[in-house]
């Protein structure tokens, strides 16, 4: 491991670490930004062992963020049957498209075109949000039917460029929930999504279908994305509660349109 590798690792921990949380896309960056870097990057974006220590430090900063609403939820049941409801249609598509999903994260040009289905529904929740009526401050959980709906824009989120917070947030929104719940509700239901993918590719890793990375790169990569993915966490759901998710639409069509140029001229 040489220095530029030292400092890609390093870059794709804070990539993950902010666009896990802001309504960016982590996926859909951290295979854009691996295009961009020159030469063969540190394990990589379609790295199985790294991707899953990125996911693992975002997924302790919600552990830690939300770690007073995890011990109320245990008492909970209507919260976690809301939270196995829309479990459920990630965990179908992980598993029946896994193969064209591995492909996928190997693809910047799916990437730059999911950012722009992100920007969408970035535009939709901004829009929507200002014409909600319920108190912001009031924690709200979904019901069966709208956790289901709010599932299925967590499902989409599996290709990379379409933002698995900003899709769920907007498609709470969508189906009558709250911004502040929806936000709430979007990074409750990421820890057994995160958790259940972090399994999935460990099996991957231990019949050895992904190549080698030492453990000091894992271990840093974990890291740096913990620490920036704290920050992040807090700073979204401040956006959230004063409406701003249009600045990230903004974001994401200019990400987009960049990289499509890009690869368009790169040829």
């Amino acid at each position: 491991m040489d220095i530029d590798q030292w400092f890609q690792v390093f870059l794709l921990g804070i990539v993950q670490g902010i666009a896990e949380f802001l309504p960016i896309s982590s996926s859909g960056h951290l295979v854009i930004v691996n295009e961009f870097l020159p030469g063969e990057a540190a394990g990589g974006a379609d790295d199985l062992a790294l991707n899953i220590a990125l996911h693992l430090g975002t997924l302790g900063s919600i552990l830690v963020v939300y770690r007073k609403d995890l011990i109320h939820i245990l008492r909970d049941f209507q919260m976690l049957i809301s939270i196995v409801v829309a479990t459920i249609p990630i965990v179908i598509v992980g598993f029946t498209l896994k193969d064209y999903i591995e492909a996928a994260f190997e693809t910047p040009m799916v990437a730059a075109c999911g950012l722009m289905v992100t920007a969408l529904f970035l535009w939709l929740c901004d829009w929507l949000g200002k014409v909600e009526s319920e108190p912001l401050d009031q924690p709200q959980t979904p019901d069966w039917k709208q956790s289901v709906l709010i599932g299925l824009f967590q499902a989409m989120a599996i290709v990379p460029g379409i933002s698995r917070s900003g899709s769920t947030i907007a498609g709470g929104v969508m189906v009558g929930v709250s911004r502040i719940s929806a936000a709430r509700f979007s990074f409750l239901i990421a820890i057994p999504a995160i958790s259940g993918a972090t399994l999935l590719h460990g099996i991957d890793i231990a019949r050895g279908e992904s190549g080698a990375t030492p453990i000091a790169v894992l271990v840093v990569g974990a890291i740096v994305s913990f620490f920036v993915g704290i920050g992040a966490l807090e700073v979204l759901l401040k956006i959230v509660r004063k409406n701003r998710l249009r600045y990230f639409a903004i974001y994401c069509l200019a990400a987009s349109w960049i990289t499509i140029a890009y690869l368009v001229i790169k040829g």
